[in-house]
């Protein structure tokens, strides 16, 4: 069975503490080898802050979700929704729908948001 890439509704703000706490558990459960990738959407951006100071920033630009690429199955779909902070997956009916690799591209790419 081939991994492929869901996306995971989280609470907003908590995308990176998610991902990580995915990455930790399935390494605690010996599980890592079904998970592939987990990624976070965002950007380095510059911001302007007290006045005229530029400061990096890193900044989410699909808030609200992270994007896993895993081999679905009991475990690992109990894995992911056992972590605090975590809404669901994206599909109908609860099942988890698998999204395409060109998809996932277009989201890290920020294309969804620039009108390409």
């Amino acid at each position: 069975m081939s991994a492929k890439w869901y996306v995971v509704n989280v609470y907003s703000g908590f995308e990176k503490k998610v991902s990580q706490h995915i990455i930790e558990q399935a390494e605690k459960l010996s599980l890592s080898d079904m998970f592939e990738e987990v990624l976070v959407p965002s950007e380095e951006v510059v911001e302007i802050r007290k006045g005229n100071k530029k400061v990096n920033a890193e900044k989410n630009f699909f808030p609200g979700y992270v994007l896993v690429k895993m081999v679905l199955n009991d475990s690992t779909w109990h894995l992911v929704r056992g972590v605090q902070k975590v809404s669901g997956f994206l599909g109908a009916n609860g099942k988890p729908s698998p999204i395409s690799q060109k998809e996932v591209i277009r989201i890290m790419q920020h294309e969804a948001y620039c009108g390409i």
